[in-house]
Order: structure tokens, then sequence, then C-alpha cells
């Protein structure tokens, strides 16, 4: 994961903003380097396809966990845990966001930062992913 170079401002701008807005900078910052056929160095690729991968699953695993929790609305019994683990992690918690919402925007504030900083970030599982696909 380490490189010798140092990325560019602009570069660590479009890295941090790419997470900021779940990725849609980092898709516009590509389809702009595909148009002028200019590379992408290593420290941007990296950060717009991890940007890009976390908003796909997130989106992927909120549309699973809201069938899921459906389906075990049905159930008797299991309805009311369900229901209960379901308000528990929805309300409001610290300056009216839920557990679910912190969690998130202090994922995405690190890894914001951590490009802004010019170093590479690291989520397990997910960073061993791009950094495999990623060409350096």
């Amino acid at each position: 994961m380490k490189d010798n170079s140092s990325p560019y401002i602009l570069e660590r701008l479009v890295a941090g903003f790419s997470y900021l807005t779940m990725g849609m900078a980092g898709f516009i910052w590509l389809i702009i380097s595909l148009f002028t056929k200019a590379g992408l160095k290593p420290f941007l690729q990296y950060h717009i396809f991890q940007s890009i991968f976390i908003s796909l699953a997130f989106a992927v695993l909120s549309i699973l966990v809201g069938w899921l929790s459906n389906i075990m609305s049905f159930i008797p019994f299991i309805n009311k845990l369900v229901a209960q683990v379901t308000f528990l992690l929805n309300m409001p918690l610290l300056f009216d966001y839920s557990l679910i919402q912190t969690v998130i925007y202090l994922l995405l504030i690190y890894l914001a930062v951590m490009a802004f900083a010019g170093k590479y970030s690291y989520i397990p599982w997910i960073s061993d992913i791009i950094d495999q696909n990623v060409s350096r």
C-alpha cells in the first residue's frame, strides 16, 4: 500500500469528496478521465473504487436487511424482537442521529480525512479486495 510519490492536492480533494458524496464525485472523475484519456494514479484509483464499492455494499446491505426484517415481522414472537431491535438501532442517540447513522458517518469521516491527508485508509476485507484490483 505504500507509494513513494505524494498525491497532488486535486487528487486528495477528489478522493476525499468521493467518500463524502458516496462515490459520486469519484464516478464523475472516472468519466472525465475516460473522455480525456488521462490515466488515474493508484492513489486516486484506490480511493475512488473503494468509495464506490462501499456505497454499493451499503445499498445492497440496506435492501437485504430491510427485506429480511419484513419477512421476519410475519413470524410470531420473533416479530416483537425484530421490532425492538429495529427501534433500538434507529432511535436518536447522538445529536438526533441513530446508532447506525453515527457509525456510518464516523466511517465516512475517517475515510475522507485519510484521503485528504494523502494516505491509504484501511477497512478490513474491503480494502484488501480493492488493493488486489488496483494496478500499481
